[in-house]
């Protein structure tokens, strides 16, 4: 009890009720006086009735998250000459690839898909978003693509590796999120649907990440030529089972705006996007576009093609993204993580000794394979 408290109830017994109703007046008043910050200024409280204060917990929370900050890591796979990296550095008006090297086409030839990952700090009205792009060039070039998404698929992996590593480990207070929660897939406008390699590659990885359906360079297509393409991915989509990231449903408590916008985002899938880093100068208002003998391209224009669209979905369901990573990917490659590292040890030691029986046998068969080819060599025409 402090000193004004105990002076307000004088000397009476605790038990006595107006004394007590004086004690907590003079509690009331000493704990008005005593709130007074450094500056002498008052720091107002809460006194009112039948309110206890956890209503402000979301503030708490949104005050702890942008001093920590937001990690976000996207990746965008495609054919080269698809214009992944103009995309990117449209949507975040920044330039992730100061110094690329872009091959020639002998090269191309027998080059192997690459991961190229590029980590670049943004901040906007005192947000920081941690944004690591992975680019993969190589994708698709070769004349055998095969195996191609396999070094795609093995990023992935390790990524996950590393984060069940971390999450297992004494110090678990800075882990750094580096699993992939995105991936715009880039499909060309020059076909007539998805290749055999965009199918495969999808039904590779959509066990794995949120895969996004993008159609690059939307304007080398009329309007007619962009609806028939997009219905026409989506029903290759259906037919071969291939499971895209789907945005969220709206809640029925939230406002007509956001529901129509969701509705229109889902009804944009896949996108047709342009990407421009050019500032052109239209009505007297710098704009970012393209600019051809027959008018000007924006970017930024919903009527010309779904580059607002996409910018919106990613940023308003940024945080979907993340949990659908950790709820549904992540948690599914952990099970099977555990599943394989709980296996009885006996188990393990026989898998290990038939494998290398296996490899004995087989490093004895192809001994004998040369030696017998030896032997032929040695041979002479005229010696039967």
């Amino acid at each position: 009890m402090r000193e004004g408290s105990a002076g307000g109830g004088g000397g009476s017994r605790p038990g006595s009720r107006a004394p007590a109703e004086a004690a907590a007046g003079s509690v009331s008043e000493t704990w008005s006086d005593e709130n007074m910050s450094q500056s002498g200024e008052k720091v107002k409280f809460s006194d009112s009735a039948g309110y206890v204060g956890f209503a402000n917990l979301p503030n708490q929370v949104h005050r702890k998250s942008v001093k920590k900050g937001f990690e976000f890591t996207l990746m965008v796979v495609g054919e080269s000459g698809l214009g992944k990296s103009t995309l990117i550095n449209s949507l975040f008006l920044t330039d992730l690839y100061p110094e690329r090297y872009i091959p020639g086409a002998a090269e191309k030839i027998e080059r192997t898909v690459q991961i190229e990952a590029s980590t670049v700090e943004i901040e906007e009205r005192g947000v920081k978003l941690r944004l690591t792009v992975v680019d993969t060039p190589g994708y698709g070039d070769a004349i055998n693509s095969q195996d191609c998404f396999k070094t795609i698929i093995q990023y992935i992996d390790n990524q996950f590796e590393r984060y069940l590593h971390d999450e297992s480990g004494l110090n678990r207070r800075h882990i750094i999120d580096n699993r992939v929660h995105c991936c715009f897939y880039f499909i060309s406008p020059f076909g007539h649907g998805l290749k055999p390699l965009d199918v495969e590659f999808m039904k590779a990885l959509h066990g794995k990440v949120n895969i996004v359906p993008v159609i690059a360079k939307a304007d080398t297509l009329t309007l007619k030529e962009r609806e028939r393409l997009k219905r026409r991915v989506l029903d290759e989509i259906s037919e071969h089972g291939i499971r895209i990231y789907q945005l969220p449903d709206a809640d029925s408590d939230e406002d007509e705006e956001f529901k129509e916008q969701t509705r229109v985002l889902k009804a944009s899938i896949p996108f047709a996007v342009i990407g421009s880093n050019q500032l052109i100068e239209v009505k007297g208002k710098k704009i970012r576009g393209r600019l051809y003998p027959w008018g000007v391209v924006e970017v930024e224009n919903p009527e010309h093609n779904d580059f607002l669209k996409l910018r919106t979905m990613l940023v308003t369901h940024m945080q979907d993204l993340q949990e659908v990573t950790q709820d549904l990917h992540y948690e599914n490659f952990r099970s099977e993580r555990l599943k394989r590292t709980g296996k009885p040890v006996e188990e393990e030691v026989v898998d290990k000794d038939r494998i290398l029986q296996q490899k004995e046998a087989e490093l004895r068969r192809m001994q004998e394979m040369i030696a017998q080819m030896q032997a032929q060599m040695r041979m002479k025409p005229g010696d039967d």
